[in-house]
């Protein structure tokens, strides 16, 4: 509400106060951006001064503005509002090489508008058809063809009165020396003439070629072809002036030197063998050649080497669905095989002196590396072609089990088994054999299958995948997840009072420093993939080992109590705070 009264103005003062406010809203709209300009600026600009445009050709006119931004009163740093300012193009020299006469070339940042037009022409001509008519002056002023005849199909469909009025207004606001672009377009026309040694007549043929679609008398309107106002290119040269002299000395210099190159490295060949030729003693040379594979080499690589050139016509779910169905097998034997299995008293044991964990670690270990001995027999390289590596173009089922025990490189498998031994001995004691057999072969079939699933549908047929990762990967993820909220210290480190890294973040780690090569350009021979199947697997299994264990100490409790036997109840959910050091040693299973 005003703090004083208003009179109600007249209808005449009603309208005057509104131009005002009109005139007055757009001046500060002007004003009000002001501040958020100068935050593109990296300094304050001093006054722009009209300067002189110099060139190879001598002084041209001085140099004015295309348009103005602002109003004149506005300081000049107004005008440099953004980052990126246009440029109209006025010199025959920065004629583009995709210019043509139909298009032209832009005049100013943005078309102008249908008021905007309404000033310049009095026929009422429509925006677009303006714009482009301006376009095209503007680019004829530019490329030297004002006054060519043979450009006029382009402009047939304009008045003349409005090409004038273009004209007048291209020359008003845009300054350009049309004479000394014409000149300049003269002169290479007059250097391509010479040059193709056809004289002037030729040129007049070209002109009325070019002239042809003029003619009333000529063929239907959609097949004439729009003259372009550029000067014919040569084949084989990229300049729009076609090929000089000193382009055709330059070729006939490589030709030359090419050729003389050849007849040396032909000379050096031939002494090269009469040297060897005449060399019989001891000092006589000979190119390392590679290593040759023995005939009973080769033949078993023959025989384990396949007969297709391109990976078989089949589809994603012939591919996929008996992979899939054999990993469901395997993971319903393996949660059997955990609730069936009961640990065998020591009588009964292959060696009673070794603690269960160490036992079946080691024998896991022994597996991979007796497989990875077989890889350097060829007799066995057919079998385990078909078998204990996942083709991706041919899969078989038992490839996701056979290549979870498989390893070419030495490195890749004592990676993998000594985090089987450090980690899987420890799991092992707490969760038994029977569950950790079952989450071993579980997590390996899982991720197999997931890197299977991931690379069909991607479309990667060529690639083969082998090794434990993806076991491994379960049974770090199981280990880490039933100590989710206990502390780690590796090899006593960090020292007391300090408390060590918690299960989650080890997984944190993990998970992260697999999810990296997504975001990576270089290409990884890391089956990614598969990893994360396992880990995924592991923790799932885990969980459900945990419950189960739960369960049968349950069961147990009950009938004990029912028997009337007294047994201390421990609460399972009760929070607990355990200090886990990765450098004792596994216990023994009792």
């Amino acid at each position: 509400m005003p703090i004083l009264p208003v009179p109600a103005p007249s209808s005449s003062f009603t309208v005057g106060l509104r131009a005002v406010v009109r005139a007055a809203d757009s001046r500060l709209v002007v004003f009000v951006a002001l501040p958020s300009a100068r935050l593109y600026s990296a300094s304050r600009f001093p006054s722009r001064q009209p300067c002189t445009q110099h060139s190879s050709w001598g002084v041209a006119r001085p140099f004015k503005p295309l348009y103005e931004t602002t109003p004149p009163t506005l300081p000049s740093h107004v005008r440099r509002r953004s980052l990126f300012r246009f440029r109209v193009v006025t010199h025959y020299i920065n004629l583009p090489d995709s210019y043509t006469d139909a298009e032209g070339l832009p005049f100013r940042r943005e078309d102008l508008s249908q008021r905007e037009v309404n000033r310049i022409f009095p026929t009422n001509l429509q925006a677009e058809r303006a714009n482009l008519l301006l376009k095209i002056l503007h680019g004829r002023r530019v490329a030297g063809t004002l006054d060519d005849p043979s450009l006029a199909w382009n402009t047939r469909d304009f008045r003349a009165n409005d090409q004038k009025k273009a004209l007048e207004y291209l020359r008003k606001h845009i300054p350009v020396d049309e004479v000394l672009n014409a000149g300049l377009r003269a002169e290479d026309e007059l250097q391509t003439i010479e040059q193709e040694g056809s004289g002037v007549d030729e040129l007049s043929e070209n002109s009325q070629a070019t002239a042809e679609p003029h003619s009333p008398l000529g063929g239907p309107e959609e097949d004439v072809i729009a003259p372009t106002g550029r000067l014919p290119k040569k084949p084989g040269s990229d300049s729009p002036y076609g090929e000089s002299n000193f382009d055709r000395i330059r070729a006939k210099n490589i030709a030359r030197r090419e050729a003389e190159e050849a007849r040396l490295e032909e000379e050096r060949r031939l002494d090269e063998e009469l040297l060897g030729k005449e060399n019989v003693g001891t000092l006589q040379t000979e190119q390392a050649k590679p290593r040759e594979l023995s005939e009973w080499t080769r033949k078993y690589m023959e025989r384990a080497t396949s007969d297709f050139e391109a990976p078989p016509e089949m589809s994603a779910r012939q591919r996929l669905l008996p992979t899939i169905a054999l990993t469901a097998v395997i993971v319903a034997g393996s949660v059997i095989f955990a609730i069936l299995y009961e640990a065998p008293p020591s009588s009964r044991r292959l060696f009673p002196d070794i603690p269960p964990a160490a036992a079946t670690c080691l024998a896991l270990i022994a597996a991979n590396l007796a497989i990875w001995g077989l890889w350097k027999f060829p007799p066995a390289w057919a079998l385990f072609n078909k078998y204990m590596i996942l083709v991706v173009a041919t899969p078989r089922p038992l490839q996701v089990l056979g290549a979870m025990f498989s390893h070419q490189s030495f490195g890749h498998l004592a990676t993998n088994m000594v985090c089987l031994w450090f980690f899987g001995t420890r799991l092992h004691d707490e969760i038994g054999r029977g569950n950790f057999l079952a989450l071993y072969c579980a997590s390996g079939t899982i991720g197999f299958a997931t890197s299977l699933v991931h690379l069909v549908l991607r479309g990667s047929l060529g690639m083969t995948s082998l090794g434990a990762s993806g076991a491994i990967y379960g049974i770090l993820t199981a280990f880490f997840w039933m100590h989710k909220f206990d502390e780690f210290k590796i090899f006593g480190y960090p020292p007391d009072p300090l408390s060590g890294p918690q299960g989650l973040g080890f997984i944190g780690l993990i998970l992260g420093i697999h999810l990296i090569p997504f975001f990576w350009k270089r290409v990884s021979n890391i089956d990614i993939v598969s990893h994360l199947g396992g880990m995924l697997a592991g923790l799932v299994g885990i969980d459900l080992a945990r419950y189960y264990t739960d369960y049968k100490s349950r069961m147990r409790a009950q009938r004990l109590a029912s028997a009337g036997v007294v047994e201390p109840v421990i609460d399972q959910n009760a929070p607990t705070s355990t200090v886990v050091n990765i450098t004792t040693s596994p216990s023994p299973e009792q």
